[in-house]
């Protein structure tokens, strides 16, 4: 129940308060909620006061996700089997679903696809390393979070203390301006970027 597929967080404020009653406010066009059917949702939850801000075309759903509070948004990709048994239209049909990916395990028919896919939804990018006057090793990435990929958060993965340790960075690849770039450890990379450690 606390689980959402495929949404964004709505973008919904809402904040308790002592006294006052219920303020509320849009910032656009509203096809569903009011002021009595915010009121109305506020009581089921015996809050009387509270300001509530809409920022976008929320439902009551949305609004109770807020207000209960314990909601998580993640996005998730359906892996559709045994395309092999079906026909090219209804193969048509599935292609046009969205987070939908159609393989064939017992032929390994869009396997590559649904890799790529599954790629893209967890968000994550490959960093490699380059040790001093040596080749990058290209077998062996590390794997790290787009949202947290720094060069400290770099270094964590591959040891605690090397970022204590660290003096500064050499990077190769998308993020640098020019290769290779002397960085610190707040340098945000990108996936395939090259990073060679340079300890004090």
């Amino acid at each position: 129940f606390g689980i959402r597929l495929n949404k964004e967080p709505p973008n919904i404020t809402f904040s308790r308060k002592e006294k006052g009653g219920v303020n509320f406010s849009f910032t656009c066009p509203q096809s569903t909620l009011d002021l009595d059917s915010v009121r109305s949702v506020l009581n089921e939850y015996r809050i009387h006061n509270a300001d509530v801000c809409l920022r976008c075309d929320a439902t009551f759903d949305d609004l109770i996700d807020v207000v209960e509070g314990n909601r998580v948004y993640i996005r998730c990709i359906y892996v559709m089997n045994k395309i092999d048994q079906i026909s090219m239209e209804e193969l048509d049909l599935l292609d046009k679903m969205p987070h939908y990916v159609p393989i064939s395990a017992h032929h390994e028919w869009n396997l590559d696809s649904m890799l790529e896919k599954c790629w893209e939804y967890l968000d994550l990018i490959r960093i490699y390393t380059k040790p001093k006057g040596l080749i990058p090793d290209y077998n062996r990435p590390i794997v790290m979070h787009r949202e947290r990929s720094t060069v400290e958060d770099f270094c964590n993965r591959i040891h605690k203390t090397l970022a204590k340790q660290m003096k500064y960075a050499l990077v190769w690849g998308a993020s640098a301006k020019h290769n290779p770039q002397k960085v610190g450890k707040d340098h945000q990379l990108l996936d395939e970027d090259i990073v060679q450690i340079v300890k004090r």
